[in-house]
């Protein structure tokens, strides 16, 4: 079991990582929460139909009420929103309550963001389920998704802790396994650049992953995603280089329809955008041609859908949080984990995003 301290200007946690972690849950609650009067569980209905029987027991000596939220991205809707405030109300939770989230990324937003808001706020733990949480479950950046943009709505609240058990990536599909590992090569690329030569030389499959080699990884990930929270909490300036990839990404994601593509996949195409407007505007070296081939080895899809237009991939990047009064910001590198925000003109972005479908 490995246990990290992410430490914020106002706040500190525990993000504890291993497998069984989630048998901790109930001491640290009972240890550091002692006021705590009613707990919502807030799990994924996926997970609860695997693991929901044996996981009741980890939380036995606690009151508590569950909510079964829809799978994915499908939850984090204004409807689900407002239909987990009224269940939480009718179980009589209030300002000394705890919310506890189980399930990937889209679990964790949702139920943070219900925390940050129910009775002005209250606390909540995370119990990541996927290897996409790892990056979404700490840091506190938590939210629902509006048709017009992924996770506008939201806000910052940090977690009490984290408890990330390993034997729920066990049920993994490989599919969710290369969503989440998207995240965890960001890390690399845009702050560590041994961890990222560690990852392309020992990483050769997404399907037959040790378990050594995945804590290792994903530890480290968390590591970094740590020490940026840890300099900017509110993402007024460092914490927004986490965002490599996500400018293309996100947009790509919203025009698939929040579900058509993983949050991982599409990503991962942002990323080899970003790393060719990198070699464009800052003449970066680095070899695209070979992180493209690796990922298509790990099974990644790398060029935009033909269908989606490129109009109006630009009109969704507009709207994107970083960008201001219309104008499109990339994370670009000037060289591996040198991360800078880069304006980037409407007219380079559609030249691009046309060589870019012609596979140039």
């Amino acid at each position: 079991m490995v246990q990290l301290q992410i430490s914020t200007q106002h706040h500190s946690y525990p993000v504890v990582i291993g497998s069984g972690a989630i048998h901790g849950v109930q001491a640290f609650i009972q240890e550091n929460m002692k006021e705590v009067t009613n707990i919502g569980i807030i799990i994924d209905e996926k997970v609860a139909d695997i693991y929901w029987n044996d996981l009741k027991a980890a939380f036995s000596e606690l009151p508590f009420s569950v909510y079964i939220a829809p799978s994915g991205e499908n939850a984090k809707t204004f409807d689900v929103y407002y239909d987990i405030t009224g269940f939480l109300l009718e179980k009589k939770l209030d300002r000394k309550s705890l919310i506890i989230a189980i399930g990937g990324g889209a679990i964790g937003d949702l139920a943070g963001f219900v925390a940050s808001t129910f009775m002005r706020g209250i606390p909540f733990i995370q119990i990541p389920t996927t290897i996409l949480a790892h990056d979404s479950a700490v840091g506190g950046k938590v939210a629902i998704n509006h048709p017009l943009g992924k996770n506008m709505i939201g806000s910052f609240h940090q977690p009490e802790a984290v408890f990330y058990d390993l034997e729920f990536l066990q049920s993994l599909s490989l599919q969710e396994k290369r969503s989440g590992f998207a995240e965890v090569i960001k890390h690399g690329l845009i702050h560590d650049e041994v961890f990222y030569a560690q990852m392309r030389s020992e990483l050769h499959t997404l399907e037959e992953l040790s378990p050594t080699l995945l804590s290792s990884f994903l530890t480290r990930g968390i590591e970094i995603k740590g020490e940026f929270v840890a300099a900017d909490e509110k993402e007024k300036g460092v914490r927004a280089y986490l965002n490599f990839g996500h400018t293309l990404g996100h947009a790509i994601e919203a025009e698939m329809g929040y579900g058509g593509w993983t949050h991982g996949e599409s990503v991962a195409v942002g990323m080899i955008f970003a790393l060719k407007l990198s070699q464009k505007k800052l003449n970066l070296s680095f070899n695209v041609e070979d992180f493209t081939q690796w990922l298509q080895i790990l099974g990644y899809t790398t060029t935009i859908p033909d269908h989606i237009s490129h109009e109006k991939l630009l009109k969704r990047m507009k709207q994107d949080k970083k960008s201001v009064a219309g104008q499109v910001k990339f994370v670009l590198l000037t060289r591996i984990g040198k991360p800078v925000l880069e304006d980037i003109s409407d007219e380079i972005i559609l030249e691009e995003l046309a060589s870019f479908h012609k596979g140039g």
